[in-house]
This record gives structure tokens, sequence and C-alpha cells, in this order.
């Protein structure tokens, strides 16, 4: 029990130490000049990488320049679309530049800038398929969309219903296999994959009627909009915005998306990937794997010895934890410890989020695991340590630890196992682990599934690797079994 309170103090050491803020604070203008500033990093044309790696795109480039004309320096925050409201709530940055769609709820929500630029959206369906020549067609039919999207709007709005998908590449690839009827996106995102794709199964049937407006924003009270107002009106009047406009809309931007595309291979693309892929498994995927089932074990040994407890209260306490993870999706744990926390006034590191979630997790699992394994060592053994002489403490850890070892060897390696490959939802609250990597690499081609197969390569090594361990503990522990 003395264990389990040291463990609780020092996770909430943890917590204090990451640097609480007040719940309510409104983040202090940009000193000394950084900007930090939402993005997709995925989302082709308007926030994506480009073939050095480099962090690109319309949006990224129309706030780099706003920021210059007023003095400021910009700090990208990467953030996958359907977090991006979430974490600019959370503090996590002070600016949304993706593609923000103005509407009346939005503005009640957010501050909004004026508008920088107007777009138009483009109906997608199946090449073989015309039955579908306007928005009004879409009624009744099936449109994957992007839940948190405006486009998702539009199509619901026009009758058609909406299956959820995490993005337009999904989307398209669900059209392409028949499994819906159309997508409705904006046309510069449509054009630039149909450019990119040529060959793709897909046709622009339709244009949407209206005209959708797009908007920076920041959280209610920031007091950042108006120098943004400022900046977009300077490079507006000296020319730069049209310039920007004109490299990524212009006809020659459809040009060098085809050249670009037909200049690169498949292979040429995992070839460049290979290192970058590298090196977030080595420098996060896996480190934050071992510190988050290290710590995962030691919280598990407390519950389940606190399970065994003799005290109702804190066999209550141990139910109650272990119910609550097991109970709960590990990415709503994540999402609630990264994004829930700041409006309690607890911001964290997003990396150290993760392991925090991760160790719960693993704890909560894993304390049923070692408290089957400790009962399934014979009674005998307690009784045979009591009579020499040994206290509780001391004949759980020199006779009933190694022994239940053996036997929670195997179980708990598929824990371990297990725990690497949900490293991959850490991408949800910004860390950019193996997976991420895989999709930003993917992101300027769309060929996602190609990158999706080598990220799974890296995983299915690694985890050959733990089954090679877990294969020597076992192999170490049957020389210690009595025959």
């Amino acid at each position: 029990m003395r264990s389990l309170r040291r463990l609780l103090a020092a996770l909430f050491a943890v917590l204090v130490v990451a640097g609480p803020l007040p719940a309510n604070a409104a983040p202090p203008l940009p000193d000394p000049g950084v900007l930090r500033v939402g993005t997709e990093g995925v989302y082709q044309v308007y926030s994506y990488h480009d073939s050095a790696d480099r962090l690109t795109g319309y949006d990224v480039e129309m706030i780099t320049a706003i920021a210059q004309k007023i003095g400021w320096r910009v700090e990208f925050v990467e953030t996958p679309w359907d977090s991006m409201m979430a974490a600019l709530e959370a503090n996590r940055f002070d600016l949304v530049a993706n593609q923000v769609t103005f509407s009346a709820e939005r503005a009640a929500k957010y501050e909004l800038s004026d508008p920088y630029l107007q777009t138009g959206g483009s109906v997608l369906v199946r090449k073989d398929d015309n039955s579908i020549d306007s928005l009004d067609d879409l009624r009744g039919r099936t449109a994957a969309q992007s839940i948190t999207s405006s486009w998702s709007g539009v199509a619901e709005k026009a009758g058609a219903k909406v299956e959820a998908v995490n993005s337009f590449t999904d989307a398209v690839n669900v059209l392409a296999a028949g499994r819906v009827d159309a997508v409705v996106n904006d046309t510069g995102v449509v054009r630039n994959y149909l450019a990119v794709n040529p060959r793709a199964p897909v046709k622009i049937a339709a244009q949407t009627p209206d005209r959708s407006q797009s908007v920076f924003a920041a959280r209610k009270g920031a007091g950042i909009m108006p120098e943004i107002n400022r900046g977009l009106a300077e490079i507006r009047a000296d020319g730069t915005a049209e310039r920007i406009s004109q490299k990524y809309f212009g006809e020659q931007a459809e040009k060098d998306s085809k050249a670009a595309a037909g200049a690169q291979s498949t292979w040429d693309m995992v070839r460049r990937n290979l290192v970058p892929m590298a090196k977030a498994t080595v420098t996060t995927t896996i480190p934050l794997t071992a510190i988050s089932f290290v710590i995962g074990l030691a919280i598990a040994l407390g519950v389940a010895l606190a399970r065994m407890s003799k005290r109702r209260a804190v066999r209550g306490l141990a139910r109650a934890y272990i119910s609550i993870i097991r109970g709960t999706p590990l990415l709503v744990q994540l999402v609630i410890i990264f994004y829930g926390l700041p409006l309690a006034g607890v911001v964290i590191d997003p990396f150290l989020a993760a392991a925090v979630a991760f160790s719960l997790n693993v704890g909560g699992y894993a304390a049923e695991i070692i408290r089957a394994a400790i009962g399934a060592v014979p009674r005998g053994q307690w009784e045979a340590a009591t009579t020499i002489g040994m206290d509780y403490r001391t004949a759980l850890r020199r006779i009933i630890l190694p022994q239940a070892a053996r036997t929670a060897t195997p179980p708990l390696a598929n824990t371990l196992v297990s725990l690497l490959k949900d490293t991959s939802l850490a991408s949800a609250i910004l860390v950019t682990e193996l997976f991420r990597t895989a999709q930003i690499a993917a992101a300027p081609t769309y060929d996602f599934f190609v990158m999706y197969v080598v990220a799974a390569c890296y995983y299915w090594v690694i985890c050959q690797v733990l089954s090679l361990v877990q294969t020597r503990l076992e192999t170490r522990f049957e020389r210690y079994v009595a025959r």
C-alpha cells in the first residue's frame, strides 16, 4: 500500500512540474514575437510537406508572410484536423491556419480573421457514374466526408447521407472502391489530387453553387486578430498574397503538380523516407513504448497488490481504477489527458501526456495479469516463507514475484507488443511518431497505402525482436522450474 501511495504521489508530481496554467487565461501576445500556428501538415495544396520534408502550402505561406509583416516569428504545430479546434481551446497554439471556413457558429465561439481566400467546392464521383451532375443529385446518396469539415455540412444540406472518414484521401479511396456515391471537397484540393493521380477512377461531376470563405481562427479574447488582419491587408496591398495565390492555384501550379508526380516514382518516395521513419521509430516510438511500459508495470504491481489487500476500501479503489481503464478507449484517455487537463489548469508536453496515458492504460490491464500470476503461486510457498521467518515484503520480493514472473511473462509480452502498436494513436495529440511520419511522407502524392505498408513493416520488425526477447526470458525461467 505504501508503494502504491508513492507511485500516485510521483505521478501527481509529474503533472505539477509539467507546468499548470490558469484554465481560462488568454495566451499572451506573441512575445518575444512568436506566433504558434496549428496546421495539418498533410492537406495537399494548403498545408503539406514537400519532397525536401519542408512544411509548405498556401496557408503556411500566407500566415508566414502575414507574421513577417507584423514582426512575429511563426512556430507551426502540426495537428490532425479532427483535433485542431480542441488543441486551440487547450492552448496548444495561438492560431489555426488550415482552411477554416467562416460560419456564424464559429464566429460565436472563436475570434476569426478577415477572409483571406474564397473557394468553391467540387463533387467527385466515380468515372463510370453519370447519374450525378449537380449538388442536388446528392439527395438520397451517400457521401464520404470528414465529419468536422464544412464540406460535410454542404453534402448533408444537399440531402446526402454522410459517412464519416478521417481525411480527404480516405474519402476518395472509399469512393473509388464503390462504397459511397460521392465526395464533396475544396476545388483546389480536388484538382490537385487529380493532377497528381491522373489515373484515379474518379472525376469532377459538379461544382457547388456557393463559395466558402477561409479565415484564421483564434480563441476568444486572444487579442491577436487586429494584428493578423493588419498583416493580411499589407500583403494584399504589396502583391504578396496574389503571388502566393498564383503559385498554388495558377495554371503553372497544376503543371508543376503533374511534373512532380511524374518525376517521382513510388520507390523513390519510399527510399527517401526510410531514414526519417527509422529516426521517428528510434527517437519517439520505441522510447515512448519503453517508458510507458516500465512505469505501467510499476503501477500495475501496486494496483495488483491493492486488489489482493484485506482492506475493502483499498480493494475498491483498485477495482475502480481497473474498471475505468479497461472500460474506456485508449484514444479517449489520450484526449482527456492532453486536451481535457488544460481546461483544469494543467498543460503538459505532448510526449509526456502520451507517456502518462499509455502508462495508466498498461497499469490497468497488466494489474490483472500480475494479480493472476501471484495467485497462481501455490499457497504453500507463502507458508514456507513465513516458516523461515520472512515478512510479507521479503517473501513477496524473494519468493513469490520471481515465481509469478514466469507465469506473467507471456501475457505481459503481449501487452508490450500491443502498446508498441498503440503508440500510433499518439499522433492524435501532436506526437510525431512512426505512423504520423508515414502520413506526412505520403501527403504530397496521396500514396498513403504504400507508406502505411512500410510503417507496418517497421512495427512488424520491432515486434519480432520483442518476441525473441520474450522467448529468451521464457527459456531462462524454465531453467528454474522443478521437473
